[in-house]
């Protein structure tokens, strides 16, 4: 359709504003309804890696976006630019008004301003000799293009994929889960996302149990990865992933989800210079999931271990100390599971150290599908008692291990000589204060009590003034 071309180009009206590196180019103020409307995003010498959604328009709908980037050298020097462009279909005839609208491009927000645009009847231009782009000259050769086109649709070889790594775990024993969407390498079928975000986060939370602790991986970047299922390649596109651990005995289920593409059906008699796709949908879905938990085997702490697989590692500044001299002890447990569920180890009481309140530091790594990491307690202690001793007797740290299936206990390795004389019975002295402090819980501050304590005085005195009053008056008789 060479002659519609050359009518965009000559006789359309495009408003275009340069923001930075970033422009935008809106379509026509008057559009025949069979012709598309569009919004362009252009970013010069830099890729788009981020965008949002372009704006509804009342009266049109979404037609499907394309991309574009070119690549010039000018006098030795390199130029880019990539383009985003947003088709819009009109509904009807009539004047609409694109509003105002925002776009985040690349992490940048932009402001944009809106235009009225006029829908007018479909138009024919007729061939006229006298205008050299009023007939396409190409017409007479490949024939007319105005001749309706089949489309049809192309299997596709692709699938939404929900999976876990595990479909029995324990209470506090994490599974990993993932949401995958696969396209075969013999996929035939052009397919496209659409309205990923949304969507995604319409899947998350239906998949998300509501009985588990969730650590997200994060993914913030889509991207594609060669994997090889029942001796058949795929590409990968990892859309999500975390590891859950449930937190009840209450078995997780995972439902079936969908995600919609577009998907392209093509022409059956495809032209050089006509439409040769046209953009349709589908909704592809997983396969729900089910995970059996089950409950730990009976233990006075089975409701205070965390499970997994765990190490300790352990630091000391001084192996040797006086008493009464501090140092510092660091007990740390490393390995794989949910490290948030950590606590503190407990510290029998004991009359040979002080052991202060511990500084803690969690690290946390998730990768490779596993959630590794390391809990440090950093203790600041005083022994009181000379002697040598391990700090096994204070330290020791219970867990359920998900490999021998059975509670293990982690033990110190460490030992302190102690030298110096004993502090254990040492006191701080202080003066004897007297009766003071032993009537002190007998007394009473409160403002009534005092009101009564004075109305008492003033009672005493009226009756000695009274009583002496008499006693003068039967002297001088």
């Amino acid at each position: 359709m060479l002659n519609m071309k050359y009518i965009a180009i000559f006789l359309c009206v495009f408003w275009n504003e340069v923001l930075g590196q970033v422009r935008v180019e809106l379509g026509a103020d008057v559009l025949p309804i069979n012709q598309m409307f569009t919004i362009t995003i252009t970013v010069d010498n830099e890729s788009i890696r981020q965008l949002d959604d372009f704006p509804n328009i009342p009266g049109f709908v979404k037609r499907g976006t394309s991309s574009s980037s070119s690549t010039n050298f000018i006098n030795g020097n390199m130029s880019s630019s990539m383009s985003i462009t947003q088709n819009y279909v009109a509904t009807k005839e009539g004047t609409f008004v694109l509003p105002a609208f925002s776009l985040h491009v690349n992490g940048t927000k932009y402001d944009f301003p809106g235009k009225k645009i006029k829908v007018v009847a479909a138009q024919q231009r007729q061939p006229d000799p006298y205008d050299p782009f009023g007939f396409d000259p190409f017409q007479s050769v490949f024939g007319g293009r105005n001749q309706s086109t089949e489309f049809v649709d192309v299997k596709d070889d692709a699938l939404l994929a929900v999976t876990v790594d595990k479909n029995e775990v324990y209470v506090g024993e994490g599974f990993h889960t993932t949401i995958s969407f696969l396209v075969s390498e013999s996929n035939q079928a052009q397919l496209q996302f659409h309205q990923l975000p949304e969507q995604l986060n319409s899947i998350i939370k239906s998949i998300k149990p509501t009985t588990c602790w969730e650590e997200n991986f994060n993914i913030q970047n889509i991207e594609k990865e060669q994997i090889r299922i029942n001796n058949k390649n795929y590409s990968q596109y990892k859309l999500y992933e975390a590891t859950f651990y449930p937190t009840s005995l209450k078995d997780v289920v995972i439902p079936k989800v969908g995600l919609e593409l577009i998907k392209y059906k093509v022409a059956k008699n495809p032209s050089f210079f006509g439409q040769n796709q046209m953009e349709d949908f589908k909704t592809f879905y997983s396969k729900p999931q089910r995970i059996r938990v089950k409950d730990l085997p009976p233990h006075p702490l089975k409701n205070n271990v965390p499970v997994g697989v765990f190490n300790i590692s352990e630091e000391i500044d001084k192996t040797k100390v006086n008493t009464g001299e501090s140092f510092l002890y660091t007990f740390s447990v490393t390995g794989e599971g949910n490290i948030s569920h950590i606590t503190e180890p407990n510290i029998p009481k004991n009359d040979i150290f002080d052991f202060y309140t511990p500084n803690k530091m969690e690290n946390i790594t998730r990768a490779n599908g596993k959630v590794t990491g390391k809990y440090t307690f950093s203790y600041y202690a005083i022994p009181k008692e000379p002697g040598t001793h391990a700090m096994d007797t204070y330290f020791s740290y219970i867990f359920f291990d998900t490999q021998k299936k059975k509670y293990d206990t982690l033990h110190s390795k460490t030992n302190v000589l102690v030298t110096g004389e004993s502090h254990k019975n040492a006191t701080i002295l202080a003066n004897d204060v007297g009766g003071f402090y032993q009537n002190i819980e007998a007394e009473n501050n409160d403002l009534v009590s005092l009101e009564k304590q004075y109305q008492n005085w003033y009672i005493y005195i009226l009756l000695v003034l009274f009583l002496g009053g008499n006693v003068l008056l039967y002297l001088k008789k």
